[in-house]
């Protein structure tokens, strides 16, 4: 269940950085409302992953998976393809996540 919480303050974290750039693009400045519910609800989803995982191995799942996400993103929705070298950067951020959450027993979470 901690991963679900985890995921969804990855997908929120997505689409804050995702409308917020479609909000510049247009040029609408006043759309803080949104932002502040993307805010807390990445925070809110973030906090309960807390519970259970260490803050620096969830942190480092919510920044890797949310960098490689917002670059497909970017792709995606943006026609703002990467390069060679920034994809072999995004596949060695991804691949430390994995190596840390399948192999680290850092991930085991020791308590207050």
């Amino acid at each position: 269940m901690v991963y679900l919480y985890l995921g969804i303050a990855i997908v929120v974290e997505v689409a804050g950085t995702v409308t917020g750039c479609i909000e510049e693009l247009v040029g609408f400045h006043e759309a803080m409302h949104g932002r502040d519910c993307s805010v807390r609800d990445r925070l809110f989803f973030l906090a309960l992953t807390l519970r259970t995982i260490p803050v620096g191995i969830a942190y480092a799942v919510w920044g890797g998976a949310g960098m490689a996400l917002s670059v497909i993103s970017g792709a995606v929705l943006f026609n703002d393809v990467p390069d060679i070298p920034a994809i072999i950067v995004v596949g060695l951020i991804l691949m430390g996540v994995v190596i840390v959450n399948t192999m680290s027993a850092t991930t085991a979470y020791s308590g207050m």
